[in-house]
């Protein structure tokens, strides 16, 4: 019954991405014409994925509004999508410890997988880009299954999967989405203090473990098997 797997969320919690984003989501209103958005209004729309992060982009607040035309977010997705495969990721850069950190829980065993709500297709290239494509078994979009985060569906999936129970999975993010899906799956869960949280304290989800910095999670590791 000891820990055997680890699911991580990517956007706040293995990398920074806000620069990258927001620099997609900028062209992406100058292409429909509109007003741009800054970095700390990106940072405050991460965490429910693509489509309504652009949905705040358009509205220009965290509380979209609700009758966006279709025709509109459609082409603001298109155009999203373009600028944000294409300008690469140089700017999304790994948090302090996260490498070594996996590479230690990687050789001591652990299966490790990410389950983010960023869309599926653009997640290879960002781990690979970063050196972290080899040590994780499985990555998990928002667009892999019909639901995402806070959803359980994901570990669920990873669950079963790989014949694990709830008490051999841990969940390690930065946002309130990711401690609300462990919780609803049944599994333990780490929140990180220093992501994307939608300005919120990530204690305010209650976690099993909170932490500041990455390199923690390898002691919580040790604990939870104890």
């Amino acid at each position: 019954m000891s820990l055997r797997y680890i699911a991580f969320d990517l956007d706040g919690t293995l990398v920074d991405s806000v620069p990258d984003l927001t620099q997609a989501l900028q062209m992406m209103l100058a292409d429909l014409d509109m007003p741009t958005v800054t970095v700390e209004q990106v940072t405050g729309w991460i965490g429910n994925g693509a489509d309504i992060m652009i949905r705040r982009a358009l509205s220009r607040r965290h509380d979209f509004a609700t009758d966006l035309d279709a025709d509109l977010v459609a082409r603001a997705r298109e155009r999203f999508n373009f600028h944000y495969d294409n300008n690469g990721h140089e700017k999304t850069v790994l948090y302090p410890g996260v490498k070594d950190t996996l590479v230690a829980l990687h050789q001591q065993g652990y299966q490790l997988g990410v389950v983010t709500n960023k869309p599926v297709a653009f997640v290879p290239a960002i781990l690979e880009d970063l050196g972290l494509a080899t040590l994780f078994t499985d990555v998990l979009g928002g667009d892999s299954l019909p639901t995402n985060k806070p959803n359980p569906e994901g570990l669920h999936h990873l669950r079963d999967k790989h014949g694990l129970t709830n008490a051999q999975m841990l969940m390690v993010g930065d946002s309130k989405n990711d401690i609300l899906a462990a919780q609803n799956a049944g599994i333990a869960s780490v929140g990180l203090t220093y992501g994307y949280n939608y300005g919120e304290p990530i204690s305010d989800s209650r976690p099993d473990y909170v932490l500041d910095s990455f390199s923690e999670l390898q002691a919580v590791v040790a604990s939870h098997q104890a």
